[in-house]
């Protein structure tokens, strides 16, 4: 059998966005955890447009009161995590389908959005994971060192 090699959450290079079953957190944040990472959660179960959405991340990546509220601002505070504090940052965002299902557009831009913020984190040689319950493409869990 042919097995993907595991990630590396302290390695910026294999940051990104990957879609895993939500059984998978407690390992994913142990493994974040493990690698000094921040780990933040978010549970987006009836979570249904874009208003709701951006609600959500603020609460649970503690953004700065003054959090504008729009994609735009959401960019922003993705690539400048500086009040959490880790050598990188975990998200695991839970129940994604509910709004996946309800509102496509908004799902597909806090997608690209997470993309750009890996990517920018890769960039600056930050690891940057984002770790949504969508289990249609499962990866290889990082291994206990």
């Amino acid at each position: 059998m042919n097995r993907e090699p595991a990630l590396d959450l302290t390695e910026a290079a294999d940051g990104g966005v990957y879609f895993v079953d939500a059984s998978d957190f407690d390992a994913l944040a142990a493994a974040a955890a493990e690698g000094n990472l921040y780990v933040c959660r978010a549970d987006l179960a009836g979570c249904e447009d874009k208003g709701e959405l951006l609600r959500r991340l603020a609460a649970a990546l503690k953004l700065p009161a003054g959090f504008g509220q729009n994609w735009d601002a959401l960019v922003d505070s993705l690539r400048d995590l500086g009040w959490l504090h880790g050598a990188g940052h975990a998200l695991l965002l839970d129940h994604v389908n509910d709004l996946r299902q309800a509102a496509t557009k908004d799902f597909d831009i806090l997608l690209g959005i997470l993309h750009e913020a890996a990517s920018f984190a890769i960039g600056q040689h930050r690891p940057f994971f984002a770790f949504l319950s969508l289990p249609e493409h499962p990866i290889a869990l990082p291994t206990h060192r």
